[in-house]
């Protein structure tokens, strides 16, 4: 398999995240990989799964609508190359969806993928730095052998585009954990300056004024926040003898 050296240095550059102004954020880089690499090794279809942690929920792209669905029923199913492939780390060489291994590990998988016209499937790995975060899955007919110089390619693929992902995936925690942070420094803010009203309005202690909070959001069923809200823009006041 031979492949112009421009082609595939530009391939590499779109995912690196070149071509376009800010980051281009983790879906768009696992459709890129998809595209590029069916393109590239000139497969039939191709898919990708990432989930760089043990708790997020594996993000899921492919080059087809058929072949999208696949996957993510593979997923659910914990069946098919692609989460044998992240279980275990290892690349998974050219294997006949007609042959009996796949039959027998894949009995759900496989007769979906030959009804799209697929009949040699192929999985390799997309490590991190502590293991596998996901697996490219190819896709071919039998006029398209996977043969190990294309399979070392397209682990090529898999190893770069890991680099930009994870850079990705942690930009995109980092702007969550942000807006966390903010929500909670605005909440602890409001908070404060109603304790401070409290305060000010009837004498009470830092200490109290806080109880007095809180304990109207409970006896109220409300948010704690809501409640301070109120009480800085002077539409409640907790402390008030009640009638």
């Amino acid at each position: 398999m031979t492949t112009a050296p421009h082609h595939l240095a530009s391939v590499f550059v779109e995912l690196a995240g070149g071509g376009a102004p800010g980051p281009p954020g983790v879906p768009t880089l696992l459709a890129r990989l998809t595209e590029r690499s069916r393109e590239l090794l000139a497969v039939r279809a191709t898919a990708v799964t990432f989930s760089p942690g043990a708790r997020d929920a594996p993000q899921v792209a492919a080059s087809g609508p058929g072949v999208r669905r696949l996957v993510q029923d593979a997923v659910a199913w914990r069946e098919g190359p692609g989460p044998d492939c992240r279980r275990s780390g290892r690349m998974l060489g050219d294997t006949p969806l007609t042959g009996t291994m796949a039959r027998q590990r894949w009995p759900r998988y496989a007769p979906r993928a030959l009804q799209l016209g697929c009949t040699h499937v192929a999985a390799l790995p997309i490590r991190g730095h502590a293991g596998p975060v996901g697996s490219l899955v190819l896709l071919a007919s039998r006029e398209t052998p996977l043969t190990g110089d294309l399979l070392s390619l397209a682990q090529s693929l898999a190893d770069f585009a890991a680099v930009t992902l994870l850079r990705e995936h942690e930009v995109e925690a980092g702007r969550v954990l942000a807006a966390q942070l903010e929500h909670a420094l605005a909440n602890r803010v409001v908070i404060e300056q109603a304790k401070g009203a409290l305060t000010a309005r009837h004498a009470l202690s830092p200490d109290t004024a806080f109880t007095v909070l809180r304990g109207y959001a409970r006896s109220h069923q409300r948010l704690l926040t809501e409640v301070a809200r109120e009480v800085v823009e002077g539409r409640l006041d907790p402390a008030r003898p009640r009638e």
